[in-house]
């Protein structure tokens, strides 16, 4: 038979940052609508309760003051060469995806010169200079986008072994006056991927993608605060939060199912589905959904492991993270092996949404 090539995860690394931040971290804060105007009618207990019970968060992790997006995903890096048993000079490229660059404490600027993964690659003190650097800005699909380009490296010959990276700081670029500020963390992902030739499919099988953006590009935007008094010209994260749900519950299932069909596989062959952590209803409705498409009713028991109630939504971190998490059997109950197929998903600013069909 004949030997295709493949691109295979060889190691997982994450870095979780030091603070941990519960709910009641923001009872003493002053929410207003989108409208701005200051929410009087339900108190912070009930802000948060309610809160709760849509996105099943409980906490968050914030970094330290100071740490950057960049410490971040070098951190995660290290760990996955070590998961992986290989030397950092041997990455032939480091792809960082992200959407606000380095934030320092205190300063709301993005800082993107140079690029994230030419800060890591310094930080990370690698001399090869064939190790070529990149940075995706894909919403929160930014790790699934950059794992669809190092796919792209590896098929092509072009490139046969690097590191993915998604990282990001949202603690600083939230608006304290915002509800949503609430579901925002921090954090950082990373998988190590090289070039495998093989008789049998193996790696990243097939995947799926779409942009919706000329009805759907508002729906994550950079906006003033909440609070009219608030001093300041700093742009925060604006959310339409219930189009964004409509949009994902609506729209992402049918990506998923398209990728698992390109890989020529059903879904019965799926042992776990890896979607980005955003919101924990949102991603039980998207479930429901796809298994809908297939006229399937019953969902199976640990499909769809979790990581949200205790690390918040990282953003471009949450698939790499709860993927790495899972694979080093950090997240009871779930666990991945040799042969098992799986789908990495996520959705976020754009809108832009990605499903990998991966083969142990």
């Amino acid at each position: 038979m004949t030997k295709n090539t493949y691109t295979r995860i060889i190691g997982t690394g994450s870095c979780t940052p030091p603070q941990i931040i519960k709910n009641s971290h923001f009872l003493d804060y002053e929410f207003y609508t989108p409208s701005k105007k200051k929410i009087e009618d339900k108190s912070n207990e009930e802000i948060i309760q309610k809160f709760q019970e849509i996105t099943n968060i409980e906490e968050r992790r914030y970094v330290a003051e100071d740490q950057i997006t960049s410490d971040l995903a070098t951190t995660a890096i290290k760990d996955a060469c070590k998961d992986a048993g290989i030397d950092k000079e041997s990455l032939e490229f480091i792809i960082v995806g992200h959407n606000f660059g380095d934030i320092a404490e205190g300063n709301v600027r993005t800082d993107v010169l140079p690029s994230l993964a030419n800060k890591v690659k310094m930080k990370l003190n690698i001399k090869n200079p064939e190790c070529i650097c990149h940075d995706v800005v894909s919403g929160c699909p930014g790790w699934t986008q950059s794992m669809i380009v190092a796919d792209a490296y590896i098929k092509s010959g072009y490139k046969k072994r690097g590191v993915v990276v998604g990282a990001d700081v949202l603690s600083r670029i939230s608006d304290p006056h915002d509800r949503d500020s609430m579901i925002y963390a921090d954090g950082a992902g990373a998988t190590i991927v090289e070039a495998v030739e093989s008789e049998e499919p193996i790696g990243i099988l097939a995947h799926s993608s779409r942009s919706d953006s000329v009805k759907y590009a508002n729906l994550l935007t950079l906006g003033e605060s909440s609070n009219p008094d608030y001093e300041g010209d700093e742009l925060w994260v604006k959310m339409s939060g219930h189009k964004l749900y409509v949009y994902a519950i609506t729209t992402v299932p049918g990506v998923v199912k398209d990728s698992i069909e390109k890989a020529g596989l059903e879904l019965s062959d799926i042992k776990k589905i890896f979607i980005h952590q955003a919101n924990e209803k949102m991603d039980e409705a998207i479930l429901s959904g796809v298994f809908k498409l297939y006229g399937e009713k019953e969902i199976p028991d640990g499909i769809m492991p979790m990581s949200i109630r205790k690390l918040g939504n990282s953003s471009t971190a949450t698939v790499p993270t709860l993927l790495d998490l899972v694979m080093k059997g950090k997240l009871e109950g779930h666990e991945v092996n040799k042969g098992d197929y799986t789908i990495l998903c996520s959705v976020g600013a754009g809108m832009n949404i990605n499903s990998i069909v991966y083969k142990w």
